[in-house]
């Protein structure tokens, strides 16, 4: 009575009590019983009246359903011929307890399950055979590379059937086991035949595959040095290709000497560094001049760290080789280059090989003065670096190595 609703309703609106709530209430259990009111809106003179509603019973379709946060029940709005209504034909229904619900749920579940014991067919194990019709059966790598090798090895393949082998090859071979069994399997015969292929497309896929399996295998790269590759390899280099097939070639190579003194040897002896090095003057691009200088640094900082193996090591007079082709001059013409990535690995060459090359170097007026453009170059950029919060950025290691190289060169 004059009382406002609050944020329930706009302020035209008032309590009112008008007995009906106590009528419809008495139908309710005591518990669900709470001081309820009627409100009244002047404007359209429309009487609602807020009831609470036990949870087993149904409303009028249309009603305005709430949830009380203060008492938690569930409310619904009623008009008053709703009310009567309500009140006349409606009553809350059983209340619902705890034995109930549980006999209630276990009568559902028997239920449940005898549906889908009648629906769902039981689930019947399958042989081998059985898989074999519905084409189940998961081959294991080693089938799936039987099956590729009969593909390669067939009269009836096409180039690009070849290619599209050699493709799912590579995928394979980077598991060590699957390169092993490569070789086990007369794999390492049709590659090399697609090495000395008429189709340079073949030749760049054969590569391919040939590096993936010789990448931190010594077990294949054993059987490749056998096999007599390394020659094929260095006269692919050594001949007219195009830049992806030598790029390819050189992935293989790389792959072949590392960690393998043996190897390095042979390379040695069958005049590799010769081929590299009229490669690395025929490369103008400078693409195929990184991989050069980063292959040979490499072999050189292999030969100083490895110390398990110096005797094997020793026998590779790399370094005396090294001089003797000239890469003393040749390394530091990749400091021309503009990507940072190649002066960098110029730089760690050049470091290796500068007890062999030392006197040459000073004698290089091309290299010093290069060494003095580039430190000044770095020095700005390290300030940048340290500017925006970087004390030991990238370019920074760049500079200590041009640092480095210049002392040795005092």
């Amino acid at each position: 009575m004059g009382k406002k609703l609050g944020q329930e309703v706009e302020s035209s609106i008032e309590w009112k009590d008008d007995g009906l709530i106590s009528a419809y209430m008495e139908n309710f259990p005591e518990k669900h019983r709470y001081p309820k009111k009627t409100f009244f809106d002047k404007s359209i003179e429309f009487i609602c009246i807020l009831v609470c509603v036990c949870v087993c019973q149904a409303v009028p379709a249309g009603s305005h359903v709430r949830l009380n946060l203060q008492t938690g029940q569930r409310e619904v709005r009623l008009g008053e011929e709703q009310l009567k209504y309500w009140t006349q034909n409606h009553r809350c229904g059983p209340r619902v307890t705890p034995d109930s619900y549980r006999l209630g749920a276990a009568a559902y579940t028997r239920e449940a399950n005898q549906i889908l014991e009648e629906r769902i067919p039981k689930i019947q194990t399958l042989d081998r055979q059985d898989m074999a019709q519905l084409e189940l059966l998961v081959e294991t790598d080693f089938q799936i590379m039987k099956r590729l090798l009969e593909q390669l090895n067939s009269s009836g393949s096409t180039v690009e059937q070849k290619l599209s082998v050699l493709l799912e090859l590579e995928y394979l071979v980077h598991q060590v086991d699957n390169a092993q069994s490569l070789c086990t399997m007369g794999g390492l015969e049709l590659i090399l035949q697609g090495l000395n292929s008429s189709d340079v497309r073949l030749q760049e896929s054969s590569a391919f595959v040939l590096g993936s399996a010789l990448s931190g295998n010594p077990v294949v790269q054993v059987k490749v040095v056998e096999s007599g590759a390394l020659q094929t390899l260095l006269t692919l280099l050594a001949t007219s290709k195009p830049l992806k097939v030598k790029k390819k070639v050189l992935f293989a190579l790389a792959s072949l000497l590392r960690h393998f003194p043996y190897a390095q040897r042979q390379i040695l002896s069958h005049g590799g560094l010769q081929v590299l090095s009229e490669l690395f003057r025929a490369d103008e691009g400078g693409v195929l001049r990184t991989r050069i200088v980063t292959m040979l640094y490499d072999m050189i900082s292999e030969k100083v760290h490895k110390t398990e193996r110096v005797r094997q090591y020793a026998a590779v007079s790399l370094q005396a080789e090294l001089l003797e082709k000239g890469w003393c001059i040749l390394v530091p013409q990749l400091l021309e280059s503009t990507e940072h990535d190649d002066r960098e690995k110029a730089l760690h060459a050049l470091l290796v090989m500068a007890p062999v090359c030392l006197e040459q170097y000073r004698l290089n007026s091309s290299l010093l003065g290069s060494l003095l453009s580039l430190r000044d170059q770095y020095q700005g950029m390290v300030q940048t670096e340290m500017v925006l919060g970087e004390e030991h950025g990238y370019f920074a290691e760049i500079l200590e190595l041009i640092d480095a190289l210049q002392v040795q060169v005092k």
